[in-house]
């Protein structure tokens, strides 16, 4: 039988509390759109990225972006449209290096179709500005190896698993999500970890996403994870 490794520190898996918030701020333009996605807080461009992952978590993505959905539907831009869709969420490190892109998108379009910039939105179509505001809370659950990571995983809420894979990275502007890097740094177990870090979490629901987690971690050599269901 396989020595199951223990890490020195534990996995201590948390939680996160989501409320959506108005900011005031609408755009009724493809510029005015520009000018604020320059401007608003990083809480605002990350919610109109990912809401569609934390409202509809076990529906299939892929997700549109609202701002691709808005220039298409509201100002009839579908080049556009498509242009800020096809963004791949999952190169970006930050959500700085992600709002660049799309103002860099918008920037291009509007200089190749300047008559774009004359498009209104009928009043009661405008782009209203929402901000994300999360809170993280630690919950009981603590893992010192694989074995106990891979049980925990299986019935911890689909918030922690949220948290851990995409807010924790994206948000934090950490290099990797927040497994990934327990795995690697605690139990040495690098392949395992660059493998969890390759899945796309963009194109999965988060229970799939739960699911080959678990997977990959009883496949590994020597990982024989007792898994229900």
């Amino acid at each position: 039988m396989a020595v199951v490794k223990r890490a020195k520190q534990p996995f201590r898996f948390h939680t996160r509390l989501h409320l959506s918030e108005l900011t005031g701020l609408r755009a009724s333009t493809p510029e005015e759109l520009l000018e604020l996605i320059k401007k608003v807080s990083g809480s605002s461009i990350y919610h109109h990225t990912h809401h569609f992952l934390q409202q509809h978590q076990y529906l299939s993505p892929e997700p549109p972006n609202d701002f691709a959905y808005w220039v298409s539907a509201a100002l009839g831009e579908d080049a556009l449209g498509e242009k800020l869709a096809s963004i791949d969420t999952i190169q970006f490190a930050s959500i700085r290096s992600l709002r660049n892109k799309i103002v860099e998108t918008i920037e291009a379009y509007l200089e190749e179709h300047p008559s774009a910039r004359r498009r209104f939105a009928a009043p009661g179509e405008e782009f209203h500005f929402i901000k994300s505001v999360s809170f993280v809370f630690p919950t009981p659950d603590a893992a010192y190896d694989l074995t106990e990571f891979a049980r925990i995983l299986e019935r911890i809420g689909i918030d922690s698993i949220y948290f851990h894979l995409f807010e924790a990275r994206l948000r934090l502007g950490r290099a990797t999500n927040d497994f990934s890097l327990w795995i690697e740094s605690s139990l040495g177990e690098k392949e395992l970890a660059e493998r969890i870090s390759k899945l796309d979490p963009y194109t999965c629901t988060l229970e799939s996403l739960r699911a080959k987690i678990i997977q990959m971690i009883r496949n590994r050599p020597g990982g024989q994870v007792e898994c229900r269901g």
